[in-house]
């Protein structure tokens, strides 16, 4: 095997995220070369890697054994517990969100892989902080048990990247909004769940209330965003802890305006749960400028873009085209 074939390992490849980054990843490395992991059997057409191998990322020995066999260059580390889920199981959400990227961050520092891509989260920045245009250097302050973990995870990558050279890059990811994978426990996903509901039954009952803003990302700029980051040459990267990344702020009362355009019969009603307290500790917008500055951040998609792209894709998704 040449030695600047990147083989590439993905943990969390059936997640929201995992998914469509795999099926970018093979597009631009060829499926032989992607190995998508996660906690499913295998079956047919699980994955577009190339290879598929049921892994617990919290079982070291094995982890590292996949490693070895498959000759891995780049690990794309995104098993994690959302914030939602992780409230309710905190010790297994430190344990799992930790340790993994630990033991990725010793394996590169033993030269057994070279790149290591770790998302990060703006459940870092938590009480205290502006609302809006939150910029890249605020302290963070989180007061849930997803942020406290990520921002610990930052800390480490920083550490790990000053002390020992591992080129370990990371982003902030916004709330997350696609039509092809559903959403898995986080605080944001009413965005995504409010496209289904208006398709399918023409209204939708919110747990975050009207006016609450949040910054989101489409999964298309999101898959983007992340390749450039690693794409990107080393010396240009300023920030090797986690980079911020704001993508589009609105409210679930702006967002339903939106829908209406599409589905102009849509209703929307508000019943706020625990995740509104989260979401009153999230700011309402950030300021990427390092990103743009850094390694050339840019969106193609804003709210409106994004509305109609979501609706005309899970009509068909749905059969109700």
């Amino acid at each position: 095997m040449e030695s600047h074939t990147e083989r590439i390992l993905i943990t969390g490849a059936l997640g929201q995220i995992g998914t469509e980054l795999t099926n970018r990843l093979v597009e631009i490395h060829g499926a032989d070369n992607v190995v998508a992991s996660g906690l499913d059997r295998w079956q047919k057409g699980i994955t577009a890697a190339g290879h598929y191998e049921r892994m617990d990322v919290t079982n070291t020995q094995l982890v590292r054994q996949i490693v070895k066999d498959y000759e891995i260059t780049t690990v794309y580390h995104l098993a994690s517990l959302l914030s939602g889920t992780s409230e309710k199981q905190p010790v297994f959400a430190w344990k799992l969100n930790l340790e993994p990227l630990l033991h990725f961050c010793e394996m590169a520092k033993e030269g057994l892989i070279q790149k290591i891509f770790w998302p990060s989260s703006i459940a870092v920045f938590g009480k205290g902080i502006p609302k809006e245009h939150v910029g890249q250097d605020v302290v963070l302050n989180p007061t849930t048990v997803y942020g406290i973990s990520k921002m610990a995870g930052e800390k480490w990558c920083e550490y790990y990247f000053d002390k020992h050279g591992v080129d370990v890059r990371s982003i902030r990811y916004p709330g997350l909004i696609s039509w092809k994978t559903p959403a898995g426990g986080g605080t944001t996903d009413y965005a995504v769940e409010i496209f289904y509901e208006a398709i399918e039954e023409g209204k939708y009952t919110s747990f975050i209330s009207e006016n609450t803003g949040m910054p989101m990302l489409y999964m298309d700029d999101a898959i983007d965003a992340t390749l450039q980051l690693m794409d990107a040459p080393k010396e240009n990267l300023t920030v090797h802890s986690s980079y911020n990344l704001g993508g589009m702020s609105f409210t679930p009362k702006q967002l339903a305006e939106e829908i209406r355009k599409e589905i102009p019969e849509f209703e929307i009603d508000y019943k706020p749960d625990f995740r509104q307290a989260i979401a009153d500790s999230w700011p309402a917008s950030i300021d990427d400028s390092v990103a743009k500055k850094d390694w050339g951040l840019n969106y193609k998609f804003g709210i409106s873009e994004m509305t109609g792209d979501m609706i005309k894709n899970l009509k068909a998704k749905l059969g109700k085209a």
